[in-house]
């Protein structure tokens, strides 16, 4: 009798043991399944809105307040040259003027001025060339010893790539003639 009950103990315990491996496995396959799932949604493509609101915080704030959130996630192409934050802190005074409610337009006018319907890149670029804004106006591209220049506003990053576009950092905000 001894050694039925035995036994009976060594299969209990083999199988509580397979049903504890396949929890583990189970388990193992759900944490990678999640962190394959993490990682696709980190590397998917996003628009030019979520890139911004992730690097350049006062860019992103002036978008909303301008109300250009839901056309720059369209699906362009466009090219932005934005500004870093400690090009917006240069021109702080400014900026300030710019985000109140009653300049709401004047605010689109300098933002849509960094956007270029098209994706340019860098090696698009040429010295001398003339690019047409949303805003209607023109800026001129300078090459000089590999350093591009955008206006009087220096290409600090470039090509980023978005889902709907490309953006270059500047390091100045650029001003159109109002």
């Amino acid at each position: 009798m001894f050694i039925l009950v035995f036994t009976m103990s060594s299969c209990e315990d083999k199988q509580k043991i397979q049903d504890a491996k396949k929890a583990a496995e189970a388990q193992e396959a759900a944490k990678a399944k999640a962190a394959s799932e993490a990682d696709a949604l980190m590397r998917a493509p996003k628009d030019i809105v979520t890139i911004a609101s992730t690097s350049a915080k006062t860019l992103a704030a002036a978008v909303t307040a301008a109300g250009l959130v839901e056309t720059l996630q369209g699906s362009g192409p466009f090219t932005v040259f934005a500004p870093t934050d400690a090009a917006f802190a240069a021109i702080q005074s400014e900026v300030d003027k710019l985000l109140k409610p009653e300049n709401k337009d004047k605010l689109s006018k300098v933002l849509t001025y960094h956007v270029v319907s098209g994706k340019v890149t860098s090696s698009d670029l040429k010295d001398g060339q003339e690019l047409t804004t949303v805003q209607g106006g023109k800026l001129k591209v300078s090459i000089k010893d590999g350093k591009v220049m955008i206006g009087n506003a220096t290409v600090v990053t470039a090509d980023i790539t978005a889902s709907n576009g490309v953006i270059h950092v500047v390091d100045k905000v650029l001003l159109p003639k109002m």
